[in-house]
């Protein structure tokens, strides 16, 4: 199963916007990546079509499970 790191922020026109991680440790806790968020956005290193990042508003885990219904050849 693929897991993804999805942390959310709150841009300057209201949208959200997300930064997706692929395969991150199996072993964090709220504690790593708050920091992280709030450096995002205090920095502010990334601008999104909404404007610039103004608020963390979470961050969770997506795990994704394909199954094949048809082969790849």
């Amino acid at each position: 199963m693929a897991q993804t790191l999805e942390m959310s922020f709150q841009n300057e026109a209201g949208r959200i916007a997300r930064i997706l991680i692929p395969d991150p440790r199996q072993d964090l806790t709220p504690q790593d990546i708050q920091p992280v968020m709030d450096l995002v956005v205090s920095k502010n290193i990334f601008s999104t079509s909404g404007g610039d990042i103004v608020k963390a508003l979470g961050a969770r885990i997506l795990i994704r499970d394909a199954v094949e219904i048809i082969p790849r050849e």
